[in-house]
């Protein structure tokens, strides 16, 4: 059992000093190791297989942000779910109805934008096509 402070906490110093030096270590290996070759290909953005075309500042779809929302408000209600699944059996029904309320609150908004069409991402494609 550690009487002091430095004695509790000198393993945590260790690992936060072994981890800095292995990454320092490996950094440095890649650098000196490391093959610099420079010619176009490498130079090019690369993304998932296929060549970039156009320009990289052009707008976003507003469907991309509302999705990113509509995963946000999903990984929290996973992060409600681990509290309430740990009390569950000392809050008994109560909390039964509880989080049946709280999940009927998160998919009416799931339904809602569902209605909107933002999930549905080939409508744009859709829309273009019809109007040429």
């Amino acid at each position: 059992m550690p009487t002091s402070i430095i004695e509790a906490y000198f393993p945590v110093l260790l690992q936060v000093l072994l981890a800095a030096v292995i990454a320092a270590a490996l950094i440095t290996l890649g650098v000196v190791l490391g093959n610099r070759v420079k010619n176009k290909v490498k130079d090019t953005p690369y993304e998932c297989g296929i060549n970039p075309t156009g320009n990289a500042r052009e707008r976003f779809s507003v469907k991309f942000y509302l999705v990113a929302m509509l995963f946000i408000l999903f990984d929290i209600e996973a992060i409600f779910l681990y509290p309430w699944a740990v009390v569950y059996r000392e809050l008994k029904l109560f909390a039964f109805f509880e989080m049946l309320v709280f999940i009927a609150l998160v998919l009416a908004g799931f339904f809602y934008i569902w209605k909107k069409g933002v999930l549905d991402w080939a409508a744009d494609d859709r829309h273009e096509e019809s109007s040429r």
